[in-house]
């Protein structure tokens, strides 16, 4: 079981890692070019800035991947 959950918790980072980067990424290609950059130094900012020009995709798997890794996080803190 603990196995599994580290795994989870493992998974679930790599994966908002990856989509978060892959925001801020789409947004410096979107004009203005600073919200790339802001969104990697503030977090949040990417799903909002993300939802707002259309990647409404990469901001569910976002939103998504933050929720498992809180809820692996809070389990593996038991």
């Amino acid at each position: 079981m603990d196995t599994a959950i580290v795994t989870l918790l493992v998974g679930s980072f790599a994966t908002l890692v990856t989509v978060h980067l892959a925001l801020a990424v789409g947004l410096v290609r979107r004009r203005p070019h600073w919200r790339g950059a802001a969104a990697l130094v503030v977090p949040p900012l990417a799903p909002y800035w993300g939802f707002r020009v259309g990647m409404r995709k990469r901001v569910i798997v976002w939103l998504a991947a933050v929720s498992l890794y809180a809820v692996s996080l809070a389990a593996v803190s038991f």
